[in-house]
């Protein structure tokens, strides 16, 4: 049969070197003898024999071989083909499918391509990736990857033994291969086969992957983001509504994997109808198993709930190979981690948080990504998402890479992934890890080992205008959700808006106020009065930022001990400094994080590896502390005070912070829009002090809602009897005081029971 297409062309499909294989496979038209026909053009590398069949009019067609022995091609005289099949003889095996080379429509339009390659495609998500479609009446998934460098890309999977050679890639606008395969499914397995220009092949994994293969296997998923059904709408419309900033935010921090795990042999909590999701067993902690994300649910959010959280902060859950890079080492920056289930699981997990008026916080890891082999790292055999320099590119100390924020396209995927967890999994924030890290050409490097921006400094400015475009594109689609800095610097305007200069996240970690008190509460508190700069430092600063005050998992781990060793003192000591220093960070200016395990004292630092040390709750002391946080967390969710100003000065006034001879601070908390305010007072050492005297600015009873030192916290219990009314002797030039026990390592709060003062001074009532 003579050829109707060159040999030249024919050998480029059989060696994979073509960057358009629809020029020469599948349908097209053809003047054969005159007449018009169609050639059917197909390369299937182990086919004997294959035939073209038409459903519609009931007849097949054998195909020739040509010029090569796997190059079938098929002439017919006919007007139309339609959704034609191939039927395909390999050995004893036949097989009948559609043909991929003739669905020839592209699935990303020119606009698609145009946004994407300026940056600017939010939701490019939708169409990169696997996406199980129906195209001309087939089902099936389209394939679409990003490799501008690539001499050729295919989909390698189950479905074609893994065999480049099948299914190759048509390549289209702004570097874009693209491919939709018939017949495929959700729960298909596949990754991409990559050539370079020098023959060199890299079997990779989707970097817009909605699902991955549980570790160590690095396949990507065929994933359905779009069948759930959520019931979370009046949670998503209120949040909507909602700023957060005047707001209770108190975040319990968690490891999914280490919080608690499951006995090997204990089936897994799974809804109606589905299949057993893939259980991972821990190599670290034999005989169990981690739970999955429906088990959390049943698990994790009644406990978060008991505490008085407002959010919980899960520690990375994007797809990272290594259980001990805690998910900071992410290479399935789409997918949220198969060890504890599937995307519909995770759903499920958020979904019941809202139900039970839990916010979702996902830490997220924009700033570096590892090395692996099938992650992003040299990902077309170029140098595509990270600097090919590694004075820009390199993360020695964590032996990580860095992306490229100047090139768009790994700008849009980071900017399109931020978004796309709220979109598809309707969290409600996010907190962005090692932001210091991203701002910083010279971070963790030696001189010469960096290169200056264009100005000469130290500054990534393409980072900053990153971080400034995220946070953007966040809150113009999703407004009340939250966006928080892990920034350890004194970068300026890290939680202001955009259009001030800022860098646009709402919130920024605290890490002054956590280094200064960690190191006041680790030392014998008869050396606190010669430190008292630093409890009060922070005021000097805590209205330049939108600051959250975090107690976080960086804190206890790698020698650095576990809250109750962090502190001298015998038992009583270190859970009496623990209930105070708790209760002054509820109280302090800014919204709060507290990591897992701090919340009743856990001895041992934090083990990935492990659980939590939950049988210390049934000695007394854990139990008590477990209940301080308890009522902390009640106390700051129904005290106004506490919260709608966190970030305004009006919102905060010292009463004295001077008698460092005591280690004593009080200060008044005021609430906005309102006349209510608290009056607090905090004792750093044991010792207790009787009529300690504090001005305050309104006549009345002061009623006290809070004693850290309470017997039912485990104090001494001592205290004022409910509260204290205000004497007429000015004092802090207030024109009314207080006086007041203090009991040892304690914090109070007092509030003016406005209703009992009214009470008390009405006509014929004494006083």
């Amino acid at each position: 049969m003579a050829l109707t297409v060159a040999s030249e062309q024919i050998d480029r499909i059989v060696w994979n070197q073509h960057h358009d294989p629809f020029e020469v496979l599948g349908p097209h038209p053809v003047q054969h003898e005159g007449k018009n026909a169609w050639a059917v053009r197909a390369y299937l590398p182990t086919a004997e024999a294959a035939w073209v069949l038409l459903p519609e009019q009931r007849k097949e067609y054998p195909m020739q071989v040509s010029h090569h022995p796997h190059f079938f091609e098929c002439i017919l005289e006919v007007e139309t083909l339609g959704n034609y099949q191939l039927r395909i003889q390999e050995g004893e095996h036949e097989r009948v499918t559609y043909d991929a080379y003739a669905f020839r429509s592209p699935w990303l339009t020119e606009l698609d391509t145009y946004l994407f390659a300026e940056g600017n495609h939010h939701r490019i998500y939708e169409k990169m990736g696997a996406h199980a479609t129906e195209v001309e009446g087939v089902q099936g998934v389209h394939f679409a990857v990003w490799a501008p460098h690539a001499r050729n890309v295919s989909v390698i999977g189950d479905f074609n033994v893994w065999d480049g050679r099948k299914h190759q890639m048509r390549r289209g606008g702004a570097g874009i291969w693209e491919l939709f395969v018939p017949e495929l499914k959700v729960g298909d397995r596949y990754k991409y086969e990559i050539k370079n220009n020098d023959g060199h092949i890299y079997e990779k994994s989707d970097p817009y992957g909605f699902q991955q293969e549980a570790r160590p296997k690095t396949a990507s998923i065929v994933a359905d983001l779009d069948s759930y059904q959520w019931s979370d709408s009046s949670w998503m419309e209120t949040r909507r509504h909602t700023e957060p900033l005047t707001q209770p935010v108190s975040v319990y921090e968690v490891h999914l994997g280490s919080w608690l795990h499951a006995s090997a042999e204990t089936p897994p909590t799974l809804p109606n109808g589905e299949t057993e999701p893939v259980v991972i067993v821990s190599d670290y902690k034999p005989g169990a198993r981690f739970l999955t994300y429906r088990e959390l649910a049943d698990r994790l959010i009644p406990y978060v709930k008991e505490l008085g959280f407002t959010h919980v902060e899960l520690l990375p859950i994007a797809e990272h190979p290594f259980d001990g890079s805690w998910g900071y080492q992410v290479t399935g920056y789409y997918a949220c981690t198969s060890r504890y289930g599937t995307p519909q699981d995770f759903m499920y997990f958020v979904d019941q948080c809202h139900k039970n008026g839990i916010g979702v916080i996902v830490d997220w890891v924009p700033g570096h990504f590892p090395k692996d082999g099938h992650g992003l790292a040299f990902f077309d055999g170029t140098h595509l998402y990270e600097h090919a320099d590694p004075r820009k590119g390199e993360h020695k100390e964590w032996g990580t890479l860095v992306f490229n924020y100047g090139r768009h396209e790994v700008r849009n995927f980071l900017v399109a992934n931020a978004l796309f967890w709220f979109d598809k999994y309707h969290i409600d924030g996010i907190r962005v890890d090692a932001v210091a890290s991203m701002l910083y050409l010279d971070y963790c490097r030696e001189p010469g080992e960096w290169l200056p921006n264009q100005y000469g400094g130290r500054e990534n400015i393409e980072a900053a205008d990153f971080l400034r475009q995220v946070n953007h594109v966040i809150f113009s689609y999703f407004p009340g959700a939250l966006s928080i800095a892990e920034e350890s610097t004194a970068w300026p305007m890290v939680s202001w808006p955009t259009y001030v200069g800022g860098l646009g996240f709402n919130l920024k970690w605290n890490m002054g106020w956590m280094h200064d008190m960690l190191d006041y509460f680790s030392m014998d508190p008869w050396f606190r009065q010669f430190h008292q700069n630093n409890v009060t430092f922070s005021i000097w600063y805590a209205f330049s930022e939108n600051f959250m005050l975090a107690l976080s998992h960086d804190e206890v781990v790698h020698g650095k001990s576990n809250m109750p060793g962090k502190i001298p003192g015998d038992e009583w000591q270190k859970f009496a400094n623990l209930r105070c220093l708790y209760s002054y960070m509820y109280l302090h200016p800014g919204k709060k994080t507290l990591f897992m395990g701090m919340e009743f004292g856990q001895w041992s630092e934090w083990n990935v590896w492990g659980d939590l040390e939950w049988h210390l709750l049934q000695f007394a002391p854990h139990q008590t502390l477990k209940h301080c946080i308890t009522k902390l967390n009640e106390l700051y969710r129904s005290e106004s005070a506490i919260y709608t100003q966190d970030f305004s000065q009006e919102g905060f006034e010292w009463i004295d912070c001077n008698d460092n001879r005591h280690s004593v601070v009080s200060f008044i908390r005021r609430a906005k829009d309102s006349d209510e305010f608290l009056v607090v007072v905090c004792n750093f050492t044991p010792q207790p002090h009787a009529h300690y005297r504090i001005g305050v600015p309104e006549h009345g009873f002061y009623e006290e809602l809070f004693n850290s030192d309470s017997r039912e916290f485990g104090g001494s219990n001592m205290g004022n009897l409910g509260g204290k009314w205000a004497d007429e002797w000015s004092f802090h030039s207030r024109p009314y005081s207080l006086d007041l026990c203090l009991p040892p390592l304690s914090t109070l709060v007092f509030k003016l029971n406005r209703e009992k003062t009214a009470r008390a001074i009405a006509p014929g009532t004494d006083n």
